[in-house]
């Protein structure tokens, strides 16, 4: 990929997804099969595992997909900080720590825990608060071939202005990226 920029442990608060083409990053009721026999750059997922430090995720997420499963199908170790109003009632698990409180206060717990790499939000909903109070440095997306039509939208806010982004590497900042797929068939 001309302009691609490999992923550094800089201590980044990285938004961090794989979205279907019409922008859901999971189907209804948080269903992630249809990333089945998806692949990516090789390479891809070691980078990630060497630079995440900490991950921050939603309760919703935890419950529905997560649960007991790490990340990078268990290639990384490290803290889990899990974002809920009820923690007294979350399913305990090895190195997952449940949290009550603001999203800012969370980043800053992940910051801590992650020292000095990546804290990767796997939260739709944490992800645009964050991002609503310039709290995320970057927002990394891996667009599957695949329209869902329904389900969980990487960034739902109603009746809000848009959110200019800056392409990093790559053709300039505002550069538009471009894709084309044909229906399988």
């Amino acid at each position: 990929m001309d302009g691609f920029v490999p992923q550094t442990a800089t201590g980044k608060v990285l938004w961090h997804f794989e979205m279907s083409l019409d922008g859901f990053v999971a189907g209804p009721e948080h269903d992630m099969g249809w990333m089945a026999g998806m692949s990516v750059r090789p390479g891809l997922l070691d980078e990630y595992v060497r630079t995440t430090g900490a991950v921050l995720a939603g309760r919703d997420g935890w419950d529905a997909v997560i649960g007991g499963a790490r990340p990078y199908g268990g290639a990384w170790k490290g803290p889990v900080f899990v974002l809920t109003h009820h923690p007294e009632d979350a399913e305990p698990a090895a190195d997952v720590t449940f949290l009550d409180c603001d999203v800012a206060e969370a980043v800053r717990i992940a910051r801590t825990a992650a020292g000095g790499k990546n804290v990767e939000v796997f939260s739709p909903s944490i992800g645009r608060q964050l991002l609503e109070r310039g709290l995320i440095d970057e927002i990394d997306l891996h667009v599957a071939p695949v329209l869902l039509g329904d389900g969980i939208r990487l960034f739902d806010r109603h009746g809000g202005v848009p959110v200019r982004l800056e392409r990093v590497g790559g053709e300039g900042p505002r550069a538009v990226v471009d894709v084309r797929y044909r229906p399988e068939g």
